[in-house]
């Protein structure tokens, strides 16, 4: 194998390893990884917790244990395999959910490597960046803006991106919902409201915190998930995991509205009268994201600035950080300082 890199100064790494639902992550000391010819070994500079952690580690979605949680990665790039030319010794660089596909399947010839038939993924199918270092192929990493330090930047790679890819599903519709006001919604209001948008944000009945926070952010409505907003919507997008949301969602939107499930997993969708859908209303799923969308993404928030909020937790408190995700108790965006 061919190597380029710094000097490793350290041979073992720290992980916090899940290793069976029910359990909380343990951690652990392996080896430090070396890349392989189009990889790139990273030093963890932050990792931000997204809800897709969460539904790993509760087994929402299964996966083939154990395995590093953790795809929101900022780090600085240690070592290199000889065949990567993107980034260069000591450049941070940021490490999303999608961590490579198979560039064969009709999908990835068609540019939807989102969809591929055998991708894999951070922090599921390859070890993550709940670590002190981790691997990621260089050729799906981005280049992490220069004005943006490393705790802002984690939850961009997936909260940001991801979010992303809904709102651009949305079309030209300028009146919008937001179902779910975490991590996600707080980076999208901001980049939508700057492009002229108007957003209402539907949040858990009485979370009056959540709701404070989405007015911050530049909403001009915020209110219980069970409420209609007080102008009729183009479109909505779900980014809370709930699938009795779907139909309160087509109840808000105007005919020929969407409505976007932005999750990877959702509880399931309640029957509902065909009336809610009449009217060429729509419902479309997020898969995953493309290569082009981190660079249609990271190119827009240049042009209208975005800021995290967000919570840091040391490596060690992951176990903490997931909990205080699932209870709902996290303003913004949490993130794992190794």
């Amino acid at each position: 194998m061919n190597l380029i890199a710094d000097d490793i100064s350290v041979v073992t790494m720290k992980a916090m390893e899940f290793s069976s639902v029910g359990s909380p992550l343990q951690m652990v000391e392996r080896p430090v990884p070396m890349p392989e010819a189009k990889e790139i070994l990273l030093e963890v500079l932050a990792c931000g917790v997204c809800r897709t952690d969460l539904h790993i580690v509760d087994g929402d979605i299964e996966n083939t244990l154990p395995i590093v949680p953790g795809h929101e990665v900022v780090g600085r790039v240690v070592a290199k395999g000889d065949q990567v030319s993107r980034f260069a010794i000591g450049e941070r660089v940021g490490v999303p959910w999608l961590g490579s596909s198979c560039g064969r399947c009709s999908y990835c010839r068609h540019r939807q490597e989102n969809l591929c038939d055998e991708p894999s993924f951070t922090g599921f199918s390859v070890n993550g960046g709940f670590a002190s270092h981790c691997i990621a192929n260089a050729d799906y990493c981005f280049a992490i803006p220069p004005n943006i330090d490393d705790i802002h930047a984690a939850p961009l790679l997936c909260a940001g991106l991801i979010g992303y890819r809904a709102f651009s599903m949305c079309g030209d519709a300028l009146r919008i919902g937001f179902y779910g006001f975490g991590a996600s919604a707080h980076i999208v209001a901001q980049l939508a409201t700057g492009l002229g948008c108007k957003i209402a944000a539907f949040t858990r009945l009485g979370d009056d915190t959540a709701q404070d926070f989405a007015r911050k952010m530049g909403c001009v409505w915020a209110g219980g998930s069970d409420m209609l907003p007080p102008f009729e919507l183009d479109a909505a997008i779900i980014f809370a995991p709930a699938g009795e949301l779907v139909p309160q969602a087509l109840a808000a939107v105007r005919k020929g509205g969407t409505v976007v499930c932005a999750g990877i997993h959702m509880s399931d969708i309640p029957s509902f009268p065909y009336e809610l859908l009449w009217g060429e209303r729509h419902i479309r799923s997020v898969a995953n994201l493309t290569r082009a969308d981190g660079e249609s993404f990271f190119a827009a928030i240049s042009a209208i600035p975005v800021q995290t909020h967000i919570e840091t937790f040391p490596l060690h408190q992951a176990n903490e950080a997931l909990e205080r995700l699932r209870s709902g108790t996290i303003t913004g965006a949490a993130v794992l300082v190794p």
